[in-house]
């Protein structure tokens, strides 16, 4: 009987109740548009209705096809949001409005679809996740070609490339996926009779994207990724019940590959059988204890036909097992695998009547998996031909027939040094010292654990060449000196023959056991210390706040544990590489990389193309370093450079892992880095500004009161000046009361500005004629101007618009104010208006020309920030509100504002003819004209002043 595993009992628990408070996300998946995704979301949606449900429409393309239109009655529809993007009014879906009215199910279409910028996410994916955070069940639609991982592959059978994508895991997320399916032949009548797209754009359709070998194409990327899913969602439902027998739904190829000659073949035999049963296909070695032995001739014979498997298309994964049948097939039971593909072996001799090959052996426990054993050709074993290397040798019978180099090589590697061997004498010189002087109170067999213990000790601390040499010398000993007859190798009892036997025997398994332990106890500790290692990175680069501490807490990990150099090339605002720590710098010096090690050149490419390149890769092989692209969710944070001292160190699979997965870490880690740093800069901004309109608003209310009883004191002055004033002092006065309306004017923008950053700003709208606030501007800016003609050209039949009259008075203002301090005395201004459509959607544009020098390079939207000038270090007065203020009242009345150059586009050379500064503002539908009864109008006659009665009496 299976027990679930307690940690994923508990997983799935978990996962249960976040799901329990989600709401639930159905996608309707189809290859193209027009197979009718939307027409069967509709009636979905109209069946959950029929159940009693509560079902709106966020937002649903029909496309113009009236019979998806038609399921629209009876459904309830919220409204679409206006949102204006470079002067046109956009509508999306109201993702503020669906959740305030919370229905059940929403229907939300084209999953893929890009929101305008200024929406609260980019995507309307992010929108469907708000929703289902929210509680809400949410239907969708999309088609195979915005899958992320499916794009560039649709992109290259069409000829078309989709940029609008989401995510393959909101996919595989889903708690269900419908798919919808058409035959391309269906499709394509569909689309001649007009039901995808208008007549026009089907016949383009047809000749570009609608082509039948594409539909095909689509179609089967269609229904293989959803038979994708399924294959997922069945796996889950094993796991999730510990259901080990095979399901074979859909075949998984698992091929074990181990260090034998016939390694190749296995992969290529395995990726051609994949291909023909369009299957996955994974590349499994098993290190067992005996395997961790290899020579390195052997170790590169295995990461050379992994690597092969990993070119062929298979997914290579190494494990760790003390029986390597066992833990192939347990790991082909996990992956739901329904093929095993080895190596057929025989052994030769009296081998095989001691032991079964270990095709047998998979054969007897393989169960519900199809076992196919391949035998090498000759040409696969001409390099071990009289060798002994046998035909198909496994993981496991490898080992036994090794060449005589990799012979030479495992016993060079295994040697002990000869001091373990004069240890080993000397424990049994010790030993046996001992005993004599105890034997006189111990049997004899009770002396023959001294000598087990020693053996033991020898195996465990010096080795297993020192283990078995104390084995014979402690037989030897023991039938020496305590064995009648003494101090003589003769036995005179023959029942010490068996004691001998028995000893020798236990004292090899001993030693042989031992010295396996010690070494698995070794493996075990360097997969401890990786995993420590790992953790201690982590940790600290947790706790790191800056990019600095991350590069050095980094590179300092990932050279202690692989015993590298290393360099860190971080991107500058260019997207350059560079190396981000100096080698001057004390603390990482010993670690960086000698500049003749790194080319700057390959991690430009790396960080550009995001793949890894440099030794041990199939891009730059050449070179002396390896460059791994540091990805992070979001993008690319840099390039890690790594150079070992052993040139094979990262040719081993774990190495390589676990160096990825440093490399993983690192790039997490600048990325929370980063983001902390825009947060931290976004707050101190937040703070600065409202600290500074805080400060505005209380200097600005400080000094009307004194500024206003300036004014009014200096016009009394310029009022008496003739009365015994001398004409030095009139012009004194004069300046006076011109310097503080000048002042009186900043201090108001200041106070404006504080309102406005408030939210204080009320628009007191009515219905007003654009020229009586024009005519008033001007009236009001009469001093400003200084005598600069100004010439109105405002067409007859412009509309009456809603206006607050005295927020728009200021407007003027403000834009002629800045127009006369930036051209010169006498220079002319233009006013003039027009009346547009944007989107369908009536405007009237308003703009002032005039003659100065033009805005700068790159001002025309900068100007409109607060506290932004023209010219720096200018002595223009001005603190360069007016223009933020402009935006933020035409903002308010729906409308947009904007500047640009005029230049004379007659000569070769186009000059600038001066600064355009024009703004839009919506056209609202015109109040009705009352209408007059004869009484009211009688009324209305006698109630006329009296110049007037003559001309309105009938």
């Amino acid at each position: 009987m299976n027990r679930p595993n307690p940690d994923e009992l508990l997983g799935k628990l978990q996962r249960e109740e976040e799901k329990r408070h989600r709401g639930r996300l159905k996608i309707f998946f189809g290859a193209s548009a027009g197979v009718g995704k939307t027409y069967a979301m509709l009636l979905a949606a109209r069946s959950r209705k029929q159940q009693g449900d509560d079902v709106v429409i966020g937002i649903v393309e029909t496309h113009g096809r009236s019979e998806t239109a038609a399921l629209l009655e009876d459904l309830e529809q919220l409204p679409l949001a206006n949102m204006l993007y470079r002067g046109h009014a956009l509508q999306e879906f109201d993702l503020d409005a669906a959740l305030e009215r919370h229905p059940q199910l929403l229907l939300v279409d084209e999953l893929a679809h890009s929101n305008v910028p200024g929406a609260r996410h980019l995507k309307r994916w992010q929108d469907v996740h708000e929703l289902l955070d929210a509680g809400i069940d949410v239907y969708t639609t999309v088609n195979v070609q915005h899958l992320e991982s499916l794009n560039d592959i649709v992109g290259q059978i069409t000829q078309i490339r989709v940029f609008e994508t989401v995510p393959d895991r909101l996919l595989d997320q889903a708690d269900e996926v419908t798919l919808v399916d058409l035959p391309p032949e269906e499709l394509l009548e569909r689309l001649r009779h007009g039901k995808v797209y208008m007549p026009q754009q089907a016949e383009h359709a047809v000749r570009n994207f609608f082509r039948k070998g594409n539909l095909i194409a689509l179609r089967e990327l269609a229904l293989r990724r959803t038979a994708d899913r399924v294959d997922a969602q069945m796996r889950e439902y094993r796991a999730d019940r510990s259901i080990d027998r095979i399901w074979q739904a859909r075949d998984r190829l698992v091929v074990c590959i181990g260090p034998g000659p016939e390694a190749p073949t296995l992969a290529r035999a395995a990726a051609r059988l994949a291909a023909s049963l369009r299957s996955d296909w994974i590349a499994v070695y098993v290190e067992t204890p005996r395997l961790q032995k290899l020579s390195d001739a052997r170790r590169e014979r295995t990461l050379a036909a992994l690597k092969l498997a990993a070119e062929l298309g298979a997914e290579t994964v190494t494990l760790a097992g003390d029986d390597a049948v066992a833990t192939l097939i347990g790991y082909a039971q996990a992956r739901n695998a329904s093929k095993l593909v080895a190596g057929a072996s025989k052994h030769r001799g009296i081998a095989r009547w001691l032991k079964r090959s270990f095709g047998e052996q998979l054969a007897e426990h393989a169960g519900d998996l199809d076992l196919t054993l391949i035998r090498a050709r000759e040409s696969d074993l001409s390099d071990a031909s009289g060798l002994g290397v046998q035909s198909g040798s496994t993981p496991e019978e490898a080992q036994t027939a090794p060449d005589w180099h990799d012979a030479l090589s495992a016993a060079h590697e295994q040697r002990s040094a000869p001091r373990g061997y004069a240890y080993a004498i000397a424990i049994c010189a010790v030993i046996t010292l001992l005993a004599s002087q105890i034997r006189d109170h111990f049997d004899l067999t009770n002396l023959v654990m001294f000598y087990l213990i020693g053996v033991i000790y020898a195996a465990a601390r010096i080795g297993r060449g020192p283990g078995v040499l104390l084995s014979f010398l402690s037989v030897a000993a023991f039938d020496f000196f305590f064995v009648p007859p003494r101090m003589s190798l003769s036995v005179s009892d023959t029942q010490y023959l068996l004691t001998f036997a028995g000893m020798l025997l236990t004292s090899l398994v001993i030693s042989h056991l031992t010295s396996s332990l010690r070494r698995e106890a070794r493996v075990a500790s360097k997969r401890e210390r990786r995993t420590g290692a790992m953790y201690a990175m982590a940790g600290e680069l947790g706790a790191a706040l800056a990019t600095e501490q991350i590069v050095g807490i980094g590179m300092r990990h990932v050279s202690e544990v692989f015993r590298a150099k290393v360099a860190m090339l971080l991107p500058d605002s260019s997207d350059k590489v560079r190396q981000k720590l100096d080698p001057s710098d004390t603390s990482t010096a010993a670690l960086l990389l000698d500049a003749s090690a790194l080319d700057l050149d390959v991690g430009q490419w790396v960080y550009d193309q995001q793949k890894p390149a440099g030794h041990g890769t199939d891009t730059l092989p050449a070179a002396a370093a390896l460059y791994l692209p540091l990805k992070a969710p979001m993008r690319t944070r840099g390039v890690l450079a790594v150079v070992t001292r052993n040139a094979r160190e990262l040719d081993v699979p774990e190495q390589k892992r676990m160096l990825d997965a440093f490399a993983a870490q690192i790039a997490l880690a600048l990325e929370r880095v980063h983001y902390v740093e825009i947060a931290r800069d976004a707050l101190v901004s937040m703070e600065s500004e409202r600290l500074r309109n805080s400060l505005l608003s209380a200097i600005s209310h400080d000094l009307r009161t004194p500024l206003t009883t300036i004014v009014g004191f200096a016009s009394m002055l310029a009022e008496t000046r003739g009365d015994a004033r001398s004409p030095a002092n009139a012009e004194l006065i004069a300046a006076i009361h011109d310097e503080s309306l000048r002042m009186t004017s900043i201090v108001t923008n200041l106070l404006d500005m504080a309102r406005l950053q408030a939210g204080g700003l009320r628009l007191n709208r009515q219905w007003s004629l654009l020229e009586e606030t024009v005519g008033a501007a001007l009236r009001a800016c009469r001093r400003v101007l200084n005598g600069r003609p100004v010439e109105v050209h405002l067409p007859a039949d412009l509309p009456f618009l809603q206006l607050d009259a005295v927020l728009m008075e200021r407007l003027f203002s403000n834009l002629l104010e800045n127009a006369a301090k930036y051209t010169p005395p006498g220079s002319k201004l233009v006013i003039g208006a027009e009346s547009l459509d944007v989107d369908g959607k009536p405007f009237v544009r308003v703009y002032i020309d005039d003659n100065g020098p033009g805005l700068p390079a790159n001002m025309e939207d900068r100007v409109f920030e607060k506290f932004t000038r023209g010219e720096k270090e200018s002595a223009k007065p001005g603190i360069g509100l007016g223009l933020s203020i402009c935006r933020a009242i035409v903002q308010a009345h729906g409308g947009t504002i904007g500047a640009n150059n005029r230049l004379d586009e007659r000569l070769a050379d186009p000059q600038v003819l001066g600064a355009r500064f024009w703004f839009t503002l919506p056209v609202d539908a015109a109040p009705p004209v009352p209408s007059f009864s004869d009484e009211a109008e009688q009324d209305f006659v006698d109630f006329s002043p009296p110049d007037l009665k003559h001309h309105e009496a009938p």
